[in-house]
């Protein structure tokens, strides 16, 4: 063999002894799997405000709402059950709304109460229906329904970021 082959194959073989062991360090440095992130499944809800509120029926799913309003949450509880004993038809939206919006307005509006709303919607009417027959206007029933939606909204989100124990 020439020398010049000999020294052709020498750098030959040390380029690839040099590649190879580059590669090596390289990948070590690598992990060798690849992670996906775990994506839920297609069927899945969203955990939003609304579908993480408790559904038990009992006193802790009033928490803050009762908070917002100055009463005890077994309080509230009780006064729902007789409230759906009267109206089996009423919901708990409803029976929270009735309750802030009597809240927000019966300083300025003696007549509108709890009960007065509750009767209204035992009669069939609806909310607004219910507070123009107590008296506002379109727009003050519109306002005092969104106001009363918010508010709730608030003492539910209040009520989920509190530590629990």
């Amino acid at each position: 063999m020439r020398p010049i082959t000999t020294a052709v194959i020498g750098i030959a073989v040390a380029a690839s002894l040099t590649l190879g062991a580059a590669s090596a360090v390289r990948a070590q440095g690598k992990p060798t799997t690849h992670v996906r992130p775990m994506s839920r499944p297609t069927n899945a809800k969203p955990a939003t405000p609304a579908t993480a509120a408790p559904k038990a029926n009992g006193s802790d799913s009033f928490k803050g709402i009762a908070a917002k309003l100055g009463v005890m949450p077994e309080a509230l509880q009780s006064a729902y059950e007789a409230a759906k004993q009267a109206n089996p038809k009423l919901s708990r939206g409803q029976f929270v709304s009735a309750n802030m919006v009597a809240h927000n307005l019966s300083s300025k509006n003696p007549a509108i109460t709890t009960q007065a709303i509750l009767s209204g919607l035992q009669s069939g009417k609806s909310l607004g229906e219910t507070l123009k027959g107590l008296g506002l206007s379109d727009q003050e029933a519109t306002d005092a329904e969104r106001q009363a939606r918010r508010d709730a909204a608030e003492a539910q989100r209040a009520e989920m970021q509190k530590p629990t124990m």
